[in-house]
C-alpha cells in the first residue's frame, strides 16, 4: 500500500478502535500500553505547540485535539471496567494510585483538585478567551487582508499565483482561529468530565466493595478508591498537557520563531533588566532568616548572563563599525562627484511619511520597489535603475515625489495614519475629496481605522504604499524608454549573446552600433511595445540593416515581426476592433509626410489636425461605451507620424499598421476616418 494511503487510514481505524474500546474490555496489558501511548502523545503535542513558527503549520491541532480528548474519554471507561469488576487496571494506574501519592487518598485527592483548578480555571479558560477573541479578529481583518493582497496584485508587486497562495493563507487562518475556539470548549468540557468520571468511580467503588463484595470500608478504600484516584492523575496529565498546548497556539500570532529561540532572543536584548534581577536576587540574602545559598546561585547567574550579553553587544558594534566603510571628507573629490551624479529615478519622500520605509515600524514601502523592478523587467523587458529613495524636508508635508534623471516627474499625497478610498459615494466618510493619482478616479483620503466602514460603502480602499508603488509603475511606463541606458542595452545584448550568439554577432558591431539599438528599443518603448523579445527584435532589425539602417524604418520592421504579440492585449473574445482610414484621406496623408532628424512627421494645418483628431476620437469613444477597445489601422509608413499627431490629443487610442495585426483575430471595422472629417486635405 503506498505511503500516502496508509497515512490516510491511521485517523479513523484509531477513532473506532476509540469507540471499540469503550464496549470491549481490554486487557491490562494492553491497557498501560494505551496510557502510555496517551501521556507520550500529550507531551509530544506540548513539544510541537512550542516549535512552530506560526498556528498554521499545526492546522490540524483543532481536530486532533477532539480525538486526543476522546481517546482519553474512552481510557477513563476502560480503566473503570476493570477497576469495578477486578479491582486491578493494570500497573500504571496501581503506581499512580498507590507510589504516586504515597498511597494516601487524601492527598491523591488534593494532588488531583489542584490538576483540575490549574486546568480548568487558570489554562483552559485563559485559551478559550484568547482563541474567542483571535477569531473574532482574524474574521474581522478578512477583508481589508483581502484588499490588501489585491492591491499587491493589481500594482504588480505580486503575480496571480502569489495572490492566491495569500488568499488561501487568509482563509485558513479564518477557518483555523474559529475551529480553535470551538476546540477550547472540548478541553473545558473534559475537564468538567473528568470531576465527574472520578466522583462516579469513588461512589461506585464504594458500593462494590462494602455492598457486593462484602468488604470492610477500609480495604475498599485501599482497593477501589485509591485506584479511581489514580484513574483521575493519569488522565489528568495529559488533559493538563493539552491545555497548555493549546494556550501556546491560539498565543503564538505574534512572534516569526520557535518560542525558545524567540524567547532566548528576547531575554539577550535586555541586559539592563537582566542585570537588575541579579541585583535583586542577591539584596534578598540580607533579609534575616532566608536562605543565602539559594539566592546567591541565582543571583550570581544572573549577572553572569548579563555581562555575557553585554560583551556579546560590543562585540557585535565592533564588528559593525569594522564593516562600515571609510568616511569620506565633504571636500575631496569623490564627495563632490557622488554629490553630483544625478540619479536615473528617485523617490523623494516628506518628513512625515519616512515611516513608510522603515521596516522596523511595519514599512514595506522598500520592499514593493524593489519588487516593481522585476515586475517592469517581465512586463516590458527593460533593466529598471534602482530606485533611491530619501526623505526631503522642502517637500510639503505627506507629499512625494518621483523624479526621472533629477526632474520632478510626478508629484502625489500619502498622508500618515490614512489610506486611499477610491469611488463615488464617499460623502458621509471624513477627509478632503482628492483624485487617484494613476487614472484620476474620485477619491479621499480618510482614517485607516475607517477601512471597513468605507468598504461597506462600495469604495475601494488602498494602502499609501500601494498608492506610491502604483504611482511609480506608471510613470516608469510612461517614461520607459528614458530609462533605457546605454548600458542597459550592452547588459541586455550580452544576456541575448550568450544563448544566440550567431543573432547578436550578426546584427553587432557589423550593422548596427549599440547606440543605434538603443534609438531602436527606445521608439518601440514610446509605443508602449515590450522589447522582451529581444531575440526577434534582434533578428529583424539584421535583415533590414542590410537594406536600410533609418531607426523609423528598422523600428517598423520589429513591429511587423512581433505583430501579433503587439496586436494581441486590444482583442476581446477573439475580435479585434479597428478604424481605418478613408483611402483619399490616407493617400493625402501620406503626400504630407516630411522627413526629419528624429523620423517623419505630417505636415497638416491646425484645422485639418482638429478634423482628423476629432473624428478619431468620436469613433473611440462609441465604441468605449460598448466595452471595446479600438485600433487604428493604417498602412506601416504612414503608422509612425500619425501615431505622433494622436499621440497628444488621443493618447489612448493605439496606432497599428496592417502588418502587424496577424491572422489570429477576426477584424471587425467599427468606424472610417474619413476626408470629410479631414477638411478636403
Amino acid at each position: 500500500m503506498p505511503r500516502k494511503s496508509a497515512s490516510s487510514l491511521i485517523v479513523p481505524i484509531a477513532v473506532v478502535g476509540v469507540v471499540v474500546m469503550m464496549v470491549v474490555p481490554l486487557p491490562t496489558a494492553a491497557l498501560d500500553l494505551l496510557l502510555a501511548c496517551n501521556i507520550s502523545g500529550s507531551l509530544l503535542i506540548l513539544l510541537v505547540s512550542m516549535n512552530v513558527r506560526r498556528p498554521l503549520e499545526f492546522s490540524v491541532f483543532p481536530s486532533l485535539l477532539l480525538v486526543a480528548t476522546l481517546f482519553r474519554l474512552a481510557l477513563n471507561v476502560s480503566v473503570t471496567r476493570l477497576v469495578l469488576l477486578d479491582g486491578y487496571a493494570g500497573k500504571v494506574v496501581d503506581a499512580f494510585g498507590h507510589f504516586v501519592v504515597g498511597g494516601s487518598l487524601v492527598v491523591g485527592l488534593v494532588i488531583f483538585l489542584i490538576l483540575i483548578v490549574i486546568q480548568f480555571i487558570v489554562i483552559t479558560n485563559g485559551a478559550g478567551r484568547v482563541a474567542e477573541v483571535g477569531a473574532r479578529f482574524t474574521l474581522d481583518a478578512m477583508p481589508g487582508k483581502q484588499m490588501a493582497i489585491d492591491a499587491d496584485l493589481n500594482a504588480g508587486l505580486i503575480d496571480e499565483v502569489t495572490a492566491r497562495a495569500r488568499r488561501a493563507d487568509v482563509a485558513a487562518e479564518a477557518d483555523f482561529y474559529g475551529a480553535m475556539d470551538g476546540g477550547t470548549k472540548f478541553v473545558k468540557g473534559d475537564a468538567i468530565a473528568a470531576i465527574i468520571i472520578t466522583l462516579i468511580n469513588l461512589i461506585g467503588g464504594l458500593i462494590v466493595g462494602v455492598v457486593i463484595r462484602h468488604m470492610p470500608i477500609g480495604q475498599a478504600i485501599s482497593t477501589y478508591s485509591l485506584l479511581s484516584v489514580g484513574d483521575g492523575l493519569v488522565s489528568q496529565i495529559p488533559a493538563l498537557l493539552l491545555s497548555v498546548s493549546t494556550g501556546l497556539i491560539v498565543t503564538r500570532s505574534t512572534t516569526h520563531g520557535d518560542m525558545g529561540t524567540d524567547m532566548m532572543t528576547q531575554f539577550g536584548a535586555q541586559k539592563s533588566a537582566t542585570r537588575m534581577a541579579g541585583f535583586a536576587a542577591l539584596a534578598i540574602c540580607v533579609i534575616p532568616g532566608m536562605p543565602k545559598l539559594p539566592f546567591l546561585v541565582v543571583g550570581g547567574g544572573l549577572l553572569f548572563i548579563a555581562s555575557r550579553q553585554a560583551n556579546a553587544d560590543d562585540d557585535a558594534d565592533e564588528t559593525t563599525a569594522a564593516a562600515k566603510a571609510p568616511v569620506l571628507s565633504p571636500d575631496s573629490g569623490e564627495a563632490i562627484v557622488e554629490d553630483m551624479r544625478v540619479d536615473p529615478l528617485s523617490l523623494d519622500l516628506a518628513c512625515d511619511i519616512v515611516d513608510l520605509v522603515d521596516t522596523a515600524n511595519g514599512g514595506d514601502l522598500l520592499d514593493r520597489v524593489r519588487a516593481l523592478r522585476r515586475k517592469m523587467a517581465m512586463d516590458l523587458g527593460i533593466l529598471l535603475p534602482l530606485v533611491r529613495t530619501r526623505d526631503d524636508l522642502d517637500l510639503p508635508l505627506s507629499t512625494y515625489s518621483i523624479q526621472l534623471g533629477g526632474i520632478e516627474a510626478a508629484r502625489g499625497q500619502a498622508p500618515p495614519g490614512a489610506v486611499l478610498a477610491i469611488g463615488e459615494s464617499l460623502g458621509s466618510l471624513p477627509g478632503a475629496p482628492t483624485r487617484e493619482p494613476v487614472f484620476g478616479l474620485a477619491a479621499k483620503w480618510i482614517p485607516a481605522e475607517l477601512r471597513q466602514q468605507a468598504e461597506l460603502a462600495g469604495a475601494t480602499v488602498v494602502d499609501r504604499s500601494s498608492v506610491i508603488t502604483t504611482h511609480l509603475a506608471e510613470v516608469v511606463r510612461r517614461n520607459a524608454s528614458r530609462l533605457l541606458g546605454r548600458e542597459d542595452v550592452r547588459t541586455l545584448t550580452e544576456a541575448i549573446k550568450r544563448t544566440h550568439p550567431v543573432v547578436v554577432e550578426e546584427l553587432t558591431p557589423a550593422l548596427l552600433n549599440l547606440g543605434e539599438i538603443q534609438r531602436v528599443l527606445q521608439m518601440l518603448l514610446d509605443d508602449g511595445v515590450a522589447i522582451r523579445d529581444l531575440v526577434r527584435i534582434f533578428e529583424a532589425m539584421s535583415l533590414r540593416a542590410k537594406t536600410n539602417q533609418d531607426p523609423e524604418s528598422l523600428t517598423e520592421a520589429v513591429r511587423a515581426a512581433l505583430g501579433p504579440a503587439i496586436a494581441a492585449p486590444y482583442h476581446k473574445d477573439g475580435v479585434l476592433r479597428v478604424m481605418t482610414l478613408e483611402p483619399t484621406l490616407e493617400q493625402n496623408l501620406l503626400q504630407a509626410i516630411r522627413p526629419a532628424e528624429n523620423g517623419s512627421f505630417l505636415v497638416l494645418e491646425g484645422p485639418q489636425v482638429d478634423g482628423i483628431t476629432g473624428n478619431v476620437l468620436d469613433i473611440a469613444e462609441r465604441s468605449e461605451q460598448r466595452g471595446e477597445t479600438p485600433v487604428l489601422v493604417c498602412s506601416a509608413h504612414l503608422r509612425s507620424p500619425l501615431r505622433k499627431l494622436l499621440k497628444v490629443t488621443a493618447p489612448r487610442v493605439p496606432v497599428l499598421s496592417f502588418a502587424e495585426l496577424g491572422d489570429t483575430a477576426q477584424i471587425e471595422t467599427i468606424g472610417v476616418v474619413d476626408v470629410t472629417h479631414a477638411l478636403a486635405l
